[in-house]
């Protein structure tokens, strides 16, 4: 019974947040389409940065746990992050590397803040009716907050790599190629990102020996080089729906 009870609690919050959010998103459109945002300029970046945000915070929350490939196994944070550096490179483009390194200190900040309320939800007490032990909330949030700590670092370090590789890229190719300065400068910032994230958050809590980050960081850097190749397609879409409705709002 106590576990139905739990169910069905779960279910109302669940039913709870979608109304709310129901809510929100219909009082947000009408201000977007009613004066807050006069043009679409506005509104596409809000839905990108939203987006990059969303993903970049899912990532931290999910990377306590490792996950099975066909090749290897890898850390489940980073299935979201090429959608990060996807938008970072299209918002590059369009937006300029000042308004993506902003983005990125934003976002930075909004993770530590993610990981101040986790570590307030792990440290409080739990009461006797709660649906999970205090065992095992600690379990799925607790190993998160170092590798939230090593995220954030490798995040700002890697953002502002890829600006500046593309920007590099970018005047090389005289502003053509769009799949070399995208895969290119997304290759090498996730080489740094990747090491940096699983020193900090895994090898100095001792969660792992060096020798298996080592594999994590190759395995794991392998499968965002696959990912990058494979979205090159999705790249070149992006880049023109987003010309698209910049050139339609300025004629």
């Amino acid at each position: 019974m106590k576990v139905k009870g739990g169910r069905k609690v779960t279910f109302f919050v669940l039913e709870c947040l979608v109304l709310v959010n129901f809510c929100y998103f219909q009082l947000l459109k009408r201000h977007i389409f009613l004066g807050m945002l006069q043009s679409r300029r506005q509104l596409v970046f809000i839905v990108f940065a939203g987006v990059f945000i969303t993903s970049a915070i899912v990532a931290e929350l999910i990377s306590a746990k490792s996950v099975t490939t066909p090749l290897f196994p890898i850390i489940a944070g980073i299935i979201p992050w090429p959608i990060v550096f996807l938008l970072t490179d299209v918002m590059n483009e369009y937006f300029g590397k000042e308004t993506v390194k902003r983005l990125s200190y934003i976002t930075a900040g909004l993770i530590a803040f993610c990981f101040l309320l986790v570590f307030l939800a792990v440290e409080m007490p739990t009461d006797n009716t709660s649906y999970l032990s205090d065992a095992e909330f600690r379990k799925a949030f607790g190993g998160s907050l170092p590798i939230m700590i090593g995220s954030v670092t490798a995040f700002l370090v890697s953002q502002l790599i890829d600006v500046k590789l593309f920007g590099i890229f970018s005047r090389l190719t005289h502003g053509k190629m769009i799949w070399l300065r995208s895969t290119g400068s997304t290759v090498i910032s996730q080489l740094v990102d990747g090491f940096i994230v699983l020193f900090i958050g895994f090898w100095l809590p001792g969660a792992y020996s060096f020798s298996e980050i080592l594999v994590l960081w190759i395995s794991g850097y392998t499968v965002k080089l696959m990912i990058a190749v494979l979205l090159t397609p999705l790249v070149y879409l992006m880049h023109s729906l987003t010309k698209m409705v910049l050139r339609n709002e300025e004629t």
